[in-house]
């Protein structure tokens, strides 16, 4: 039977809560003080203390510390009126999963016991599951380049570390794989890991998605809804492609980053959110910060600990290990590349990167039929850049043309147009990846 210490110095609020939890088949103790519940904390191990904050020294505040601090697993439910609304809200910053404002029904309180109860049983299953599978398993971040090598290096370091994590690379490269990797090494492991496509959801709908809303608040909300903030209570949020979200929507994340408070869409009570937030981009918001379509103050909050995914084309030595890693994970009876094969992946520059890469694969095991792989199978569309029409009766000035500073002009101007995708900046000019990358170092551009 669960065990639940009850902390109020109102010894009819503790009769009554004792009677009614009771009643829902939990054994509760209770302490009419602050002095009384230390002793009882000191003398037994509690799954949940339901603690009044205003009273006599040791207070509430001092409860949940004591609480805390004799076992992190014991959660702390805080009561609290109206008027001490922002010592709950310290209380949340300190470690209660909770607080409930007097006066209360008590079926409330009994749903809110069965929540924290839930949440315990989830995080004891996940706790079992992972000794059966031996710590925290491999990376599934595939790849021996030194690129990659130094993300590995990147994601351990931080990944124990409750801090915000600004992911980049392109689109394709594996961003949401490296927010799945540092929220399993972390020690929020246990709870949820939500993730939210900004891109895909329109703005006007954004704000109810990620922070919820309370019934009436638009046409159509029929019912309370939680946002995905609520739902990665205690676990990692991730939002992806996140330089494509509006500045009303910018301004209200900020406020989270900063106080770890939300309020729901026509709500006006702010809710305490414990979660790490990830964020992913494929484009450079220090373009959009200058052009004023991203916030300065919400770019330095979230770029805490920034990293920077590779493309495939810069790791060619990881594109055998990715392909024979997929089909592994497709379980094709034939996960050994012949050489030809390999040397065609190799020469390919992957503008769609590993997602790309993962589509090759599956479409050569559809064209084989279960069969060793041949290099035809694995044939890889060749883009085609659009051809530059140059004509023979250009004017050249009296002074001549600087063409050094031509064709670096011509490299930045590609790379704006592509997006400061590298692959695609090359087929504008007409080069390989490897030349591009020559002609921007003998320039010194940098990108």
């Amino acid at each position: 039977m669960v065990d639940i210490l009850v902390v109020d110095d109102e010894k009819k609020m503790c009769a009554l809560l004792q009677e009614d939890l009771e009643e829902a088949g939990f054994s509760v103790h209770v302490a009419s003080s602050g002095a009384a519940a230390l002793e009882c904390l000191q003398r037994h191990g509690y799954a949940l203390v339901i603690s009044d904050i205003r009273m006599a020294p040791p207070d509430g505040m001092e409860i949940l510390r004591a609480a805390r601090e004799r076992s992190p697993a014991t959660d702390v439910v805080m009561m609290t009126a109206y008027a001490s609304m922002q010592t709950a809200m310290k209380a949340m910053k300190l470690g209660a999963y909770d607080y409930i404002t007097k006066p209360f029904d008590l079926e409330e309180m009994r749903l809110l016991v069965r929540r924290v109860m839930e949440k315990q049983r989830l995080a004891c299953e996940n706790a079992a599951l992972r000794d059966q599978l031996g710590d925290q398993g491999e990376s599934r971040i595939v790849g021996e380049s030194d690129a990659i090598r130094e993300l590995r290096r990147l994601i351990d370091l931080v990944a124990g570390q409750d801090v915000t994590v600004l992911i980049a690379g392109p689109s394709g490269s594996g961003k949401e794989l490296v927010a799945h990797e540092i929220h399993k090494r972390s020690p929020r492991a246990l709870g949820r890991f939500v993730a939210v496509n900004c891109a895909a959801i329109p703005d006007t709908l954004l704000e109810s998605e990620l922070f919820g809303h309370e019934k009436g608040a638009f046409t159509g909300a029929d019912a309370r809804k939680l946002g995905q903030f609520e739902l990665a209570q205690n676990g990692t949020i991730f939002l992806d492609e996140i330089g494509e979200m509006g500045l009303g929507v910018q301004a209200k994340l900020l406020r989270v980053l900063q106080e770890r408070d939300i309020q729901r869409v026509g709500g006006t009570t702010p809710v305490h959110v414990d979660i790490r937030v990830l964020a992913a981009t494929n484009r450079r918001l220090e373009d959009a910060r200058r052009e004023g379509r991203f916030r300065d103050d919400l770019f330095y909050r979230l770029n805490v600990f920034p990293i920077e995914v590779p493309p495939l084309a810069a790791r060619p030595e990881d594109v055998p290990l990715l392909a024979e890693h997929f089909l592994r994970e497709m379980r094709y009876a034939h996960p050994k590349l012949p050489a030809l094969a390999l040397d065609a992946l190799r020469a390919h520059d992957w503008p769609g990167n590993v997602r790309e890469l993962r589509n090759v694969v599956e479409r050569a095991t559809i064209l084989a039929r279960g069969g060793p792989l041949e290099p035809a199978h694995l044939a890889v569309p060749r883009a085609v850049a659009a051809p530059v029409q140059i004509t023979e009766d250009i004017d050249l000035p009296d002074g001549g043309l600087n063409l050094e500073k031509l064709e670096a002009n011509l490299i930045r101007k590609a790379l704006v147009k592509a997006g400061h995708n590298k692959s695609q900046a090359a087929r504008l000019l007409g080069m390989t990846r490897r030349t591009l990358y020559s002609r921007m170092e003998k320039h010194g551009i940098r990108d």
